[in-house]
């Protein structure tokens, strides 16, 4: 069957049956569907007769949000899917009913609509398709020429619908409680389920306004990896338009959060404040800080953490975005650029990282993997040393009193010259980066000349010296600052002021990111490393089209 970029779910069959049918059904509906796919929940809506099928409304119960949460949690099994369950007519009992007879607006307007309804029906002109299309079409904002697929009998139902009572709403445990306006407030990097569910909830309480804090600066220094993270206003822009997707009839206020309050303890307008279990404590502090200033406590609506079958070692049990950036360790965030100066072999890969990042390790296991290695900083040593092509001019330029006994530069003297000295630095990467340039080059000719398939440069300063366009990617060593400082310390014998200074001087691990194609950490043990170089090895070899 077809594969269509974007799709609408219809389920309607009754709620008590989904349950047992969602995992079957969200399995079809993912060979169809490659990316967005929106669901609604319309249980006893009918494709039959001669009447055209209108929307209902479903009461905002403790059982539909239930299901909500399933539908995300159980989707979380098709990476690929970006679903998002539509929330237009599910209502608070409380609220004035609003009509739904307007076309929603959808930002990936449905190529295919499907649906769960149970036909004996299957042909081309089925009027249950016909009907389903039309009704799609007075619903939503679809593509032109819009397909109709009824998944039934694929996802064979583990029950008989015909056996099934009408649905009811099962109000026994009442109505979730409502409030004017809620606020919620987190990272929503790389927005997955468990955001979703959070975001559900509030959407769900929300009558009138949801404000949402999205962390951004301090906030975001101890976040794990946080060099991946996304920047704040891509994650604004994903963030509302899941928003206005789900419920557009809500207001949404989106500010950044700098501090752990932001706007929750000043705006007298909130009522409720949606927390986690791991962040309940927050929101106790909230209201700590709001009763300080003079205003009502918020009402705290909790919610439970996803849990994640598939996590690894190292990564949270939850479904959470830090685990999301683990697991782009090793892929290519970025495709390459394709430069036709470039030989297409042997594949270069440009390995770079700041001090103590591991980058030497890393190499080792790469050139283990079957790379051809070239070490470039020690080809920069090579260059200096008595006989070398760079000895004497850095010998004229920076005076005699750099050598030792033996004639040899004395790096620490050397480097103390022009630490801190941009002038003086300049002079020296003018005299010693077209001198390694040369001797790199040297090595890969010598290298193609071997037929050897994957050259790694094993290079600290490739993106200071501009020698991206020897290489075909840039992969990138990294580990946080204080891991780094830590190293630094441990290895060199420096004090936290010196090493903190050493790291300084150079590109930030954000400054690196943003230049590389594949990024690793060496922060966990050593296996943990090993695996994300043969991951990113794997995947290189998919795409240098290598058995």
């Amino acid at each position: 069957m077809s594969v269509f970029r974007s799709g609408l779910l219809v389920l309607t069959a009754p709620l008590s049956a989904l349950s047992l049918r969602l995992v079957p059904i969200l399995a079809s509906a993912s060979r169809i569907v490659e990316n967005t796919l929106y669901i609604h929940l319309q249980p006893g809506l009918s494709l039959t007769g001669s009447s055209q099928p209108t929307s209902t409304y479903v009461p905002a119960t403790p059982e539909v949000y239930s299901l909500i949460n399933k539908l995300y949690v159980d989707a979380d099994a098709h990476s690929h899917l970006d679903v998002r369950v539509l929330l237009t007519n599910i209502r608070n009992q409380n609220l004035t009913p609003q009509s739904l007879s307007s076309v929603q607006n959808l930002s990936h307007p449905p190529e295919v609509i499907l649906t769960d309804f149970q036909t004996s029906d299957g042909g081309q002109y089925n009027p249950v398709k016909q009907r389903l299309e039309r009704y799609a079409t007075s619903c939503y904002s679809c593509r032109p020429n819009l397909i109709s697929v009824l998944l039934y009998p694929e996802y064979e139902p583990m029950m008989d619908q015909s056996e099934l009572s009408p649905w009811k709403p099962d109000l026994d445990g009442g109505a979730l409680r409502s409030y004017s306006d809620v606020v919620v407030g987190g990272t929503f990097d790389r927005l997955h389920n468990a955001h979703k569910i959070l975001l559900s909830a509030c959407c769900l309480l929300a009558e009138n306004r949801l404000l949402v804090g999205v962390s951004d600066k301090d906030l975001l220094e101890n976040k794990i990896l946080k060099e991946l993270i996304q920047p704040y206003e891509q994650r604004v822009e994903k963030l509302c338009e899941f928003l206005v997707d789900v419920k557009p009839s809500l207001r949404y206020d989106i500010v950044p959060l700098v501090d752990p309050y932001g706007p929750s303890i000043t705006d007298p307008d909130l009522e409720c404040i949606v927390v986690s279990e791991e962040t309940r404590k927050g929101g106790v502090a909230v209201n700590k800080k709001r009763l300080e200033n003079g205003l009502s406590e918020l009402a705290l609506h909790e919610i439970l953490l996803v849990k994640d079958p598939g996590h690894g070692e190292n990564e949270e049990e939850k479904i959470s975005s830090s685990t999301i950036r683990q697991r782009l360790l090793g892929t290519l965030l970025q495709p390459p650029q394709k430069d036709p100066a470039l030989p297409s072999r042997p594949y270069v890969i440009g390995l770079t990282g700041g001090t103590g990042s591991g980058k030497s390790s890393i190499a080792r296991y790469l050139e283990h993997l079957g790379a051809f290695l070239i070490d470039v900083d020690k080809l920069g040593h090579e260059a200096y040393a008595p006989g070398g092509p760079a000895y004497e001019q850095v010998v004229e330029e920076f005076g005699e009193d750099i050598l030792n006994e033996d004639g040899t530069i004395n790096r620490k003297i050397l480097g103390a010259k022009v630490f801190g000295n941009q002038e003086r630095l300049k002079c020296l990467t003018d005299i010693m980066w077209p001198v390694i340039a040369k001797m790199t080059k040297r090595q890969l000719n010598e290298a193609a000349a071997q037929g050897k398939a994957v050259c790694v440069l094993d290079v600290a300063v490739l993106l200071e010296a501009g020698w991206t366009d020897m290489v075909h990617e840039v992969w990138m060593a990294s580990v946080p600052e204080k891991e780094a400082l830590r190293r630094i310390m441990a290895r060199d014998g420096l004090s936290e002021e010196a090493a903190r200074n050493r790291l300084q001087s150079q590109l930030s691990n954000s400054q690196r990111v943003k230049q590389s194609h594949v990024v690793l950490c060496t922060l966990w043990k050593p296996e943990a490393t090993q695996k994300q170089v043969e991951k990113a090895w794997a995947l290189l070899q998919q795409r240098i089209g290598q058995d």
